[in-house]
């Protein structure tokens, strides 16, 4: 059974930097794309940032020029650097495996709160 276990969420003041990571466990066939999510109170998720193979990224006109998606060469690992973290960043952030066989998993969450 495939689980994505993320880490690296927590409090954090403006302006700040945090890391997430994202692991997947269990037997996985060949990943085609990686991605992290975001929902905050009552919002849609959304995408935050997406990783293709190749690599080719993706990110949110929010994120963009602020966050840094990548991956371990070879693992099942996507980590996303945010920097110059906002208010406006808060919110549960999700990773998400889709591989080539049509394959989707979800990660628990992690909880990310930009305070002062």
């Amino acid at each position: 059974q495939v689980q994505l276990v993320e880490s690296g969420g927590g409090l954090v003041q403006p302006g700040g930097s945090l890391k997430l990571s994202c692991a997947a466990s269990g037997i996985i066939s060949k990943v085609r794309i990686m991605g992290w999510y975001r929902q905050a109170p009552g919002n849609q998720r959304e995408l935050v940032a997406s990783l293709i193979s190749g690599p080719i990224t993706h990110y949110s006109d929010s994120v963009k020029g602020r966050f840094t998606i990548f991956r371990d060469n070879g693992k099942n690992t996507v980590y996303l650097q945010m920097n110059n973290l906002t208010p406006e960043d808060t919110a549960v952030y999700y990773c998400n495996f889709g591989t080539w066989s049509f394959h989707n998993y979800w990660g628990q969450g992690t909880q990310v709160t930009v305070s002062s």
